[in-house]
């Protein structure tokens, strides 16, 4: 058994750091997800972020760096091609996505998937386009409501989207039609990374809101990782938000889904409660879809400040033998032009009570954090894997 006991790994959804070096061929040159966020706040309160050294890694308006950190700090730069989600948590695991996924950002999905979805599920198709997940209900929600139909629409990502009113469409019916479009979107030339149920409630334009029961149904992992090896060697994985269907439960022990990034926190802090041997795996998805896509950075500052509140109550739980790490899968600068995410450079923060805090300098892959986290049980990574463990840096 190695050093820690239980680790935390806390993916804030989309937090970038400044742009990655192949930035420009992604059209993301100059962006710099935090560092602009901090650009737009008047003030920004977040003082256990700034202890840990987030501001020693990205240059931020209001908030200095420190001369003595409490957290290990390094910056991550993304390995594989693309700039998802699915693509940066795969990563962090092991995997090398060297072949983007599918995306119908310009075009909307070929009539023969429309036509074929449309004939099993029973739902005329409307919509079939990229478009902002809160502006398309606006236009189509009332039509939907009147109409049975179900809206379909893909963003700058691998995804199908599907929005039914969870009351009226019914969430089981919602549920079964993106399972039916999952099956369709395995074809070679339709596969995408992700379908992703959307219900939302209101009976109006300006009056609809998406609900919590988001469901995503994603690809299976292409291949075995960390997760796997540590389950697989007795190990607890417990996942928190999303993690449990990006990788489709694959090397999951448990799972809890959050209502939201704050939910999220407070299930970790319950589970911090708990005897277990293993790693705990969070996703906080609203800093991506409430604030990132929708291009506010004055909400996304706020809800980084919520996060750090939540980030001092789960630091005050952990004992010698726990380790924190906070990273993020991509950017998603709320500057920046179009709704899309940001291929940027992420951090690592590290932190426990036994620790000594310090710099550490740059990785070229997130797949160092599955490599450090299997080292640390004692655990071989799977063959076929990326990645090489920083362990004795986080001691």
């Amino acid at each position: 058994m190695g050093k820690y006991k239980r680790i935390f790994l806390v993916v804030i959804d989309s937090l970038g750091i400044g742009a990655a070096t192949d930035a420009a061929k992604y059209g993301d040159e100059g962006t710099n997800t935090l560092g602009h966020i901090s650009d737009r706040m008047d003030d920004f309160n977040m003082p256990n972020l700034q202890k840990l050294g987030m501001a020693n890694l990205c240059k931020l308006k209001q908030v200095p760096p420190v001369d003595k950190p409490l957290g290990r700090c390094m910056v991550l730069k993304e390995k594989s091609l693309g700039k998802d989600t699915m693509t940066g948590h795969w990563e962090m695991m092991g995997l090398h996505i060297t072949k983007p996924f599918k995306t119908f950002t310009d075009t909307g999905f070929p009539p023969e998937l429309i036509a074929e979805l449309e004939e099993r599920t029973g739902h005329k198709v409307i919509g079939n386009k990229s478009a902002s997940g809160t502006a398309i209900l606006d236009e189509l929600g009332e039509e939907q409501l009147a109409t049975d139909s179900m809206i379909v629409y893909t963003s700058s990502d691998s995804v199908l989207q599907i929005c039914g009113h969870e009351e009226v469409f019914g969430l089981d019916e919602l549920y079964r039609c993106c399972e039916i479009a999952r099956d369709i979107t395995m074809k070679d030339e339709w596969k995408v990374g992700r379908v992703i149920a959307r219900p939302y409630l209101g009976d109006k334009a300006g009056a609809f809101t998406r609900t919590s029961n988001r469901h995503d149904y994603a690809i299976k992992p292409f291949g075995v990782t960390a997760l796997n090896a540590l389950k697989d060697a007795g190990l607890d994985v417990i996942s928190v938000g999303k993690i449990s269907d990006i990788f489709v439960e694959e090397g999951i022990t448990e799972s809890h889904r959050s209502k939201t990034s704050v939910h999220g926190m407070e299930q970790t802090i319950e589970i911090a409660d708990k005897n277990f041997t293993g790693l705990c795996f969070v996703n906080l998805v609203d800093f991506d879809t409430n604030w990132g896509h929708r291009r506010n950075p004055i909400g996304y500052g706020e809800e980084i400040e919520r996060f750090d509140v939540k980030l001092g109550e789960l630091m005050a739980k952990l004992g010698g033998d726990d380790l924190l790490i906070l990273t993020a899968d991509h950017g998603n600068d709320p500057t920046h032009i179009g709704t899309d995410h940001t291929r940027e450079n992420v951090f690592l923060i590290a932190y426990s009570p036994s620790m000594e805090g310090g710099m550490m300098g740059d990785a070229d892959t997130f797949a160092v954090l599955g490599a450090s986290i299997t080292d640390n049980f004692g655990v071989p990574m799977p063959e076929g894997t990326i990645g090489y463990s920083v362990l004795e840096k986080l001691v």
